[in-house]
């Protein structure tokens, strides 16, 4: 025998009302961002500079009201500012480091990590320099190293017999840090006699005004200067020529690919302007990234690092026990 359980009339009217409240609701509304207030404060790297700008302009155009600036002072000194809570959001073109993990929980600050973008360290060379087709790590470490070559006929003797004049980032960039970890190795000396700019513009227009000289930076600043500089290809493992290409960065046989970062203070993630900001960042990170020249993550990275976000999951997977983890971004990535 079926047995028919009545629900008392109050529960029914409940019911009713929350069904109908339901149905004329719909589905949670997102904020409404052309009347969304409120300021983002950035600053950091120069190289994710160009990405960070992409983003802010598209997002400028659907939420006007909202003031997002965007300093350029570098990585590291976007992360002493981060960690004075000057800024919301920090960008960084390397993981943060020990010492900085170290300062944030000095200054009881949270931060959340999200990679953006993959990018590729890019040595360029004058469009009239018609000697190096490509170059190795270990050139690349000469050519930069304290007593290193001072000609470039020292380098080969078939090269021109004129000085080499260096370009690189400054000391506070983390495409410096990278060039340094990457290629100098932690023995590796760098000379003095470089010149050095935390503006990436600055390198190009050495880099292009000189024949005899040479510069690394992000692949993006090439990318926007090609009819004026000439990338070099680099020897991967295998020791052939390679050009840094969405390929070549997915295989890993590029051998100087890197990915670019944001840092997000926990307590600024609340604010409905910082929230949607990122939403924003995250959601358009892989076509903006293509349009200003770097390659977009992989897709389990990208939903990694939105499903951290959405879960306001806070510290980094490259410091442990105050040591930077060792292994590629798609071993720690995971």
């Amino acid at each position: 025998m079926t047995r028919t359980h009545k629900l008392p009339l109050l529960a029914i009217a409940l019911l009713a009302s929350t069904l109908l409240t339901a149905a004329v609701a719909g589905p949670q509304s997102p904020p409404d961002l052309k009347s969304l207030r409120g300021s983002v404060r950035i600053d950091g790297s120069s190289t994710v500079f160009p990405l960070t700008e992409a983003v802010t302009e598209e997002f400028a155009k659907i939420a006007p009201r909202v003031n997002v600036t965007v300093g350029v002072s570098g990585t590291g000194g976007g992360f002493k500012r981060f960690c004075h809570g000057e800024t919301a959001i920090s960008d960084a073109s390397r993981p943060i480091a020990p010492s900085e993990v170290s300062m944030a929980t000095a200054a009881k600050i949270d931060f959340i990590e999200l990679p953006v973008a993959i990018d590729t360290l890019c040595f360029v060379v004058h469009p009239k320099n018609d000697w190096i087709k490509s170059i190795s790590i270990e050139q690349a470490r000469r050519l930069f190293s304290e007593g290193g070559p001072t000609t470039w006929k020292d380098v080969d003797p078939a090269w021109p017999a004129r000085p080499i004049k260096r370009y690189s980032p400054g000391t506070d960039s983390g495409t410096f840090d990278y060039f340094k970890d990457a290629v100098m190795g932690t023995d590796g000396k760098i000379r003095t006699d470089i010149s050095m700019s935390e503006d990436d513009n600055v390198l190009v227009l050495g880099v292009a005004g000189d024949v005899d000289a040479i510069g690394f930076f992000g692949i993006a600043f090439y990318s926007e200067n090609q009819s004026r500089l000439r990338a070099l290809p680099v020897l991967g493992s295998a020791g052939t020529p390679v050009v840094p290409s969405a390929a070549t960065v997915r295989d890993e046989t590029y051998p100087l690919a890197r990915p670019l970062f944001l840092y997000v203070n926990a307590k600024d993630a609340v604010r409905p302007e910082v929230a949607a900001y990122i939403d924003f960042y995250l959601a358009h990170a892989s076509s903006l990234a293509e349009e200003v020249g770097y390659f977009p993550l992989l897709k389990d990275q990208l939903a990694k690092a939105s499903s951290n976000w959405s879960a306001r999951r806070v510290g980094t997977q490259f410091v442990k026990d105050g040591k930077r983890v060792e292994g590629s971004f798609s071993k720690i990535y995971k």
